[in-house]
């Protein structure tokens, strides 16, 4: 086996920024959520932020990337197929997963065109906003699926936020058919809760038949299942999930299988930005479960990770905080 994890996602750079409740209002844009932008309206947008509030930090982003990063600087070995411009802004992306220690072929496949940004909102209860403008990366196909990789993997993980565009939910459901049929386990998650409210009926063209492991928040779990309660909403999943992970944020997670439920608790820190809380709690987790841990063992340490990054500002660790979260568990 060549990875442990190969995933598929949106490549963007995040552009963060320290903004208030009010300006949130002022430009109706929905609290908490993930919204898309068309070109117009990113540069609008990303310039009063600059004027108003200044850049923050500038980072490579995408909900698969970052697990994919988190997997490598763990010390496992991955794979990312996405899609990036040959512009300053796709080799800035390219160069940070490369840093990073993730294998791409992203030199075959870029083109001209924009790379997808992501502008980060933070307001001060720490709570992250995202408005995205994807460019190239909505065209993201199954031609950028590099195939030969998948089948060398122990994992596929899909990204969900993949869905708002045609071709890239038919690349993730074509991925997730290869990988079935080359015994190669699929995990998936939902992303945002905005992905299962807007785009809920390809969310379940992807979700498919079901998945091997699904990780999601108590919202998105909710919305997906309908259901009135999460033990509802996880009797609903079981039969097509292997093992359901649902983050429930300060009060840590449940890991869910046909062997019963277990309680990860979260860990108590003063939360500066959850961006990439989720991102983060699932690159630990798969990278526990491709490395000997059991779900409990793995959950403690996606939890461990998890509370790190919301007390940082940003998605991402240094890899010295990586391996000093491994030292610790």
């Amino acid at each position: 086996m060549k990875y442990h994890v190969y995933a598929i996602g949106n490549a963007l750079v995040d552009k963060e920024f320290e903004v208030t409740d009010d300006f949130l209002k002022s430009r109706n844009i929905e609290k908490g959520m993930m919204s898309l932008l068309d070109e117009e309206a990113h540069i609008d947008l990303l310039q009063t932020l600059k004027d108003t509030f200044g850049l923050k930090k500038r980072a490579g982003g995408g909900s698969a990337a970052n697990s994919i990063v988190a997997i490598s600087q763990f010390g496992g070995k991955t794979f990312y197929a996405c899609k990036v411009a040959n512009d300053e802004q796709g080799n800035f992306y390219m160069k940070d997963l490369h840093d990073a220690g993730v294998n791409t072929r992203l030199r075959d496949v870029q083109c001209d065109g924009h790379t997808g940004k992501c502008m980060v909102m933070v307001t001060p209860d720490a709570e992250r906003t995202m408005n995205t403008f994807l460019g190239i990366t909505a065209d993201f196909s199954e031609a950028e699926l590099h195939l030969d990789e998948l089948k060398q993997s122990e994992y596929l993980y899909i990204e969900g936020y993949l869905v708002t565009s045609d071709v890239s939910r038919a690349a993730a459901i074509k991925a997730r058919q290869i990988a079935k049929e080359h015994g190669i386990k699929t995990a998936m998650t939902f992303s945002d809760p905005s992905m299962v409210t807007y785009f809920s009926d390809g969310i379940k063209e992807m979700f498919g038949d079901g998945v091997d492991l699904l990780f999601c928040n108590e919202e998105e779990v909710l919305t997906f299942t309908q259901a009135d309660n999460l033990d509802d909403a996880i009797a609903a999943l079981l039969p097509k999930v292997e093992k359901l992970v649902i983050t429930l944020g300060k009060q840590g997670a449940y890991i869910a299988s046909a062997r019963g439920k277990v309680k990860i608790p979260a860990q108590t820190v003063e939360a500066v930005d959850t961006n990439g809380a989720g991102d983060m709690f699932a690159g630990a987790f798969l990278y526990g479960i491709t490395h000997g841990l059991n779900d409990e063992q793995a959950g403690k340490l996606a939890n461990m990770a998890a509370a790190k990054v919301v007390s940082t500002f940003g998605a991402r660790l240094d890899k010295s905080t990586y391996q000093s979260l491994l030292a610790q568990l």
